[in-house]
């Protein structure tokens, strides 16, 4: 990767509440324009960089947002970045998050609406050694039950929920790293893992009674698409007064998706060639565990068959009950009423759709396949 792309990549500096004072937009996002004449965009990432976002890196690095007339900025998020919050503040012009965490900041007045639901599935696992015997969610009962919090344990909730437990009385809560170790070393007896990353990392560790590498079936999984709690997760998020405003930026919505729409087509058909490029963007684990995770994530996004990102009623409805009714371990709820019209729209993704079907390009992955990945210890 030459300077020009190590110079894309910028970490998050924003941390704050939702409606915390945190400066205003620097003026260098959608509307201004960039050497070349095209409109400079800044998508905030929900996390640091690894192939969770692969499809917005090739769309980037292959130049389909330059074909769009954009020159997009990818802000690197982190811990204590809250891309839903830097989007509302005008600090990004656009920004991915998960679905019911972003509309728990919408309700505290984030002004935001999903515009692309990019993940039409759950990669949210509950994770146990198989000889725990935790092979469902009431199993979890008297365990000690780890999760990252931050709104990343709502479906652990909710699935819990389902099972007759209460998540403050019937399980002891452990605050988790972003890591396995806590669940290797036996500190507790289920953690929680993307199917794209961490799962992937016990996969990575050695069994210390073998001496190989831990195989599948040294562990349990609660899938919660399988158990029928999951949430829609990575969604394209854009400011909600900017749309209602703002020609110029809806036009550029529109352009940023059909670009963003063509990166993800790009990593379904080119797995190895997206992997490289987050490893060249600095991704902190290698290149096995990239690959995997694109592997998995190809799985989340396709097939798609409405399409990449049109947002399902139907899954969008299952996730707002959801929020609407599990409580947490202080009997709160992620939402307390109905989020209105204006919190999603399929209007600039149909677009987008439109125009790449036209060009011919996949926009369903129909005939997608997963490949077989072969992990590395420490996913190197």
């Amino acid at each position: 990767m030459g300077s020009l792309g190590r110079r894309r990549l910028v970490a998050g500096l924003v941390s704050c509440a939702v409606l915390a004072g945190c400066g205003t937009a620097d003026g260098t996002g959608s509307g201004s324009t960039a050497p070349g004449g095209k409109t400079s965009v800044k998508l905030q990432l929900q996390w640091f960089v690894q192939a969770q976002f692969a499809g917005y890196i090739a769309a980037v690095d292959k130049g389909f947002y330059r074909e769009q007339g954009l020159d997009v900025e990818i802000v690197e998020g982190g811990v204590d970045i809250v891309p839903q919050t830097v989007l509302a503040q005008g600090q990004a012009d656009f920004a991915v998050a998960w679905v019911p965490k972003a509309l728990a900041s919408r309700e505290q007045g984030a002004g935001i609406t999903d515009i692309a639901q990019i993940f039409q599935r759950s990669g949210t696992y509950q994770v146990s050694f198989a000889d725990r015997g935790i092979r469902t969610a009431a199993d979890l009962k008297g365990r000690k039950v780890g999760n990252w919090g931050f709104g990343n344990e709502f479906e652990l909730f909710a699935g819990m929920t389902k099972a007759g437990l209460d998540p403050g009385r019937d399980v002891t809560l452990v605050q988790q790293q972003f890591d396995m170790q806590a669940l290797l070393r036996g500190d507790i007896d289920a953690a929680q893992a993307m199917s794209y990353n961490e799962y992937a990392q016990l996969l990575e560790a050695k069994d210390p009674k073998t001496g190989q590498l831990y195989r599948p079936e040294a562990f349990t999984v609660l899938d919660w698409n399988t158990l029928g709690t999951a949430m829609l997760q990575d969604a394209v998020w854009a400011n909600s007064d900017r749309l209602a405003q703002d020609e110029a930026y809806r036009e550029t919505a529109v352009k940023f998706l059909t670009g963003t729409i063509k990166g993800w087509a790009y990593c379904r058909d080119n797995p190895q060639q997206c992997r490289d490029l987050v490893v060249a963007r600095g991704a902190k684990l290698g290149a096995s565990h990239q690959l995997w995770q694109t592997n998995e994530v190809n799985k989340l996004v396709w097939p798609a068959p409405k399409g990449i990102g049109l947002i399902d009623e139907t899954a969008w409805k299952a996730t707002v009950e959801l929020a609407l009714n599990t409580r947490n371990q202080d009997g709160r709820t992620v939402l307390t009423k109905q989020p209105d019209r204006a919190a999603y729209t399929n209007e600039y993704v149909q677009r987008a759709l439109d125009a790449l079907k036209g060009s011919g390009v996949d926009v369903t992955g129909a005939g997608f396949q997963p490949a077989t990945v072969t992990l590395n210890e420490g996913g190197a």
